[in-house]
């Protein structure tokens, strides 16, 4: 089950914030990173991860349902690094669960 961000707010609301306050809250944070991400800056989160724009060319591709080559358009995409921290604690847990 995805966390969304509806639950994020009810998160910040349990903290003793209004509800009203509490979406005000999460949706600037969420304009922050996004206007930040929009002037091709990265975001850094301290023991979270860092967001950064990156720049693709343009390169050959192939339509999946036809087969057909086409050549894909130059974007900007958004990648996600995880920090050191948070990769470690999602793996501690990991270490009891290796197969045989």
């Amino acid at each position: 089950m995805a966390l969304t961000k509806n639950d994020i707010i009810a998160s910040v609301h349990e903290l003793g914030f209004t509800k009203k306050k509490s979406s005000e809250i999460i949706e600037s944070l969420l304009e922050i990173i996004k206007s930040t991400l929009e002037k091709e800056e990265d975001v850094l989160i301290s023991g979270f991860g860092k967001f950064c724009v990156k720049n693709k060319s343009k390169r050959r591709g192939r339509n999946p349902a036809t087969g057909d080559d086409l050549i894909l358009r130059e974007r900007r995409v958004i990648t996600f690094k995880c920090s050191g921290k948070l990769r470690n604690k999602i793996n501690q847990n990991k270490s009891s669960l290796k197969r045989d």
